[in-house]
């Protein structure tokens, strides 16, 4: 599931991207100005997190579709840092996916993608408690 699927959290990132908002900083000049020829740009990663539930009798069903789509991410798609599926201990039907992107390009790319497409195609009809959760994170510290 890119985490850049049909159903968005209120704090989204998905907002910035259907406004063309990419993060980045413009070098000034020494008046405090944009200058253009001085212009670079960076991308800052994107945190985030997607938090869903569906039918019981769906579980198995999007776990095989979780580890395919999982498998395409790993194989295609070099911006995302980190992509990571958790099935909640004592209730099956609950899912969390982590994931790391380079930059809003990575993340609107993943969120685009024709396997997201197939992935949302396979858990949507089987949501219940509400439209997945996406919530955006700020990097505070890691062990590695």
């Amino acid at each position: 599931m890119s985490a850049c699927g049909v159903f968005f959290g209120p704090n989204s990132s998905r907002r910035r991207r259907e406004f063309g908002f990419f993060p980045a900083l413009a070098v000034v000049d020494k008046l405090g100005g944009r200058s253009d020829s001085d212009q670079e740009e960076y991308s800052m990663p994107i945190y985030q997190t997607a938090h869903y539930q569906v039918n019981a009798s769906a579980v198995d069903k999007v776990l095989a579709a979780i580890e395919k789509f999982v498998d395409y991410v790993r194989q295609n798609e070099p911006g995302t840092r980190f992509y990571s599926s958790w099935q909640q201990k004592d209730d099956r039907t609950r899912f969390v996916h982590l994931f790391i992107f380079d930059d809003e390009m990575a993340h609107a790319s993943h969120g685009q993608s024709e396997a997201v497409r197939k992935f949302e195609s396979v858990y949507s009809p089987e949501l219940v408690g509400g439209p997945v959760v996406f919530t955006d994170y700020e990097h505070v510290a890691t062990n590695r």
